[in-house]
């Protein structure tokens, strides 16, 4: 069945290591929720072919990696876009649980580990 509404406070989920919650993927986009506990971390990639846009939706603070050893403080309410290759990333620095969401695309995106 194809879900429209998502309730995001139902479906985050934390553990011992980070959680990615796909919720869709449609022809054109994939979008992910993604939950950290504090000290936690999204490791260091690039798209070579598509875009990431992360819609931090709670937490009091995150370091953002964007490559190239720069690095910025994150928090709720805050979005951020990755082009096309940028390098990006996460550290869950603050003392409360982080989560946001991810929408990518195209489809299927391309990811490279650095």
């Amino acid at each position: 069945m194809e879900e429209r509404l998502f309730d995001l406070k139902k479906l985050a989920r934390f553990g011992s290591e980070p959680q990615r919650i796909l919720l869709y993927t449609t022809e054109k986009t994939l979008n992910a929720m993604w939950c950290l506990e504090p000290g936690q971390e999204v490791f260091l990639h690039r798209h070579p072919n598509a875009e990431d846009v992360w819609i931090c939706l709670e937490g009091d603070e995150g370091t953002y990696f964007a490559g190239e050893g720069k690095e910025f403080k994150i928090r709720e309410g805050m979005a951020i876009l990755a082009r096309p290759g940028d390098t990006h990333g996460m550290r869950n620095t603050g003392k409360k649980r982080f989560v946001f969401c991810g929408v990518v695309a195209p489809v299927p995106p391309e990811t490279e580990k650095l």
